[in-house]
């Protein structure tokens, strides 16, 4: 019955590998096929091996209706996601810490206010964002990408639950031995905490790389264009015919730094889901 069930369960995850692999096999092999024969619905699913030059093409010369180059384009996501990803673990860290380990006046109700922002969605908070970016003079600018994503109520909610788990002896034991709230943090609960912003951090970065909608808004500079956007302004517009190949090129080299990502913190990603107890 066991080797049964185990039969089954691989089944299903095979299964579910080939739904989430074939499109992305699909794009790599279409990036080394003719654009015309892709806009006629000819696409094959064995790749040109002659034509994987593409690639290395593509990063260096660019799509050849942006200014841009791809690698420009992949530069400025990753520092987007990075700067997204370790801001939001920077702040939503010290406000975790703040209500969980402080005392002080209408804390819960800091929590709470900042818990409400979760029901909030993107478009009803994106045109006030907009209008505060304005004033500060951040329009196309690199922090006008980062800042106003820096806040995350998902992160300060997840991390404050961690912190709950942490054991009471441990505070205690860091007390007695003279431990401010500084070094408490720093040298006792980063580093217990370790697994779980390793996992947040990998989510929060892929979140920051996907970004499309803020940066379309607020960055008109060529210059400060994503990978997404320069994937989605070569779509046809009706008047030409869409580089179906390079576009498939890009998005397969849009995919390669968080993959590389996920994979190099798999360990600490699977860790800091699952673990519990601290």
């Amino acid at each position: 019955m066991r080797t049964r069930t185990d039969w089954l369960a691989h089944a299903v995850l095979g299964l579910g590998v080939v739904l989430f692999a074939f499109p992305v096999w699909l794009i790599f092999a279409g990036a080394t096929q003719d654009a015309g024969a892709i806009n006629r619905g000819d696409i094959s699913l064995l790749p040109r091996l002659s034509h994987l030059g593409i690639f290395l093409s593509v990063l260096r010369n660019g799509d050849g209706a942006n200014p841009t180059p791809i690698w420009h384009m992949l530069m400025i996501s990753a520092g987007m996601a990075l700067g997204i990803a370790i801001g939001k673990i920077v702040i939503s860290l010290l406000s975790a810490y703040a209500v969980v380990f402080f005392r002080f006046p209408f804390r819960m109700l800091a929590f709470w206010t900042i818990f409400i922002t979760l029901m909030l969605p993107v478009e009803v908070r994106i045109i006030p964002t907009y209008a505060v970016m304005a004033d500060f003079h951040m329009i196309n600018s690199f922090a006008g990408l980062t800042v106003p994503l820096l806040a995350s109520a998902t992160a300060t909610l997840l991390l404050r639950q961690v912190f709950l788990a942490i054991p009471d002896e441990l505070v205690e034991a860091a007390r007695m031995d003279g431990a401010g709230p500084v070094r408490f943090l720093v040298s006792i609960l980063i580093p217990v905490s370790a697994a779980n912003l390793a996992a947040l951090f990998v989510i929060l970065f892929v979140y920051g790389w996907n970004q499309y909608l803020w940066p379309l808004l607020v960055a008109t500079d060529p210059r400060l264009d994503t990978i997404v956007i320069g994937i989605v302004q070569l779509i046809d517009t009706g008047f030409t015919l869409t580089p179906w190949n390079t576009m498939m090129a890009m998005a397969v080299l849009a995919i390669i730094p968080p993959v590389i990502v996920v994979v190099a913190m798999q360990r600490w990603f699977v860790k800091g889901l699952t673990e519990v107890e601290k």
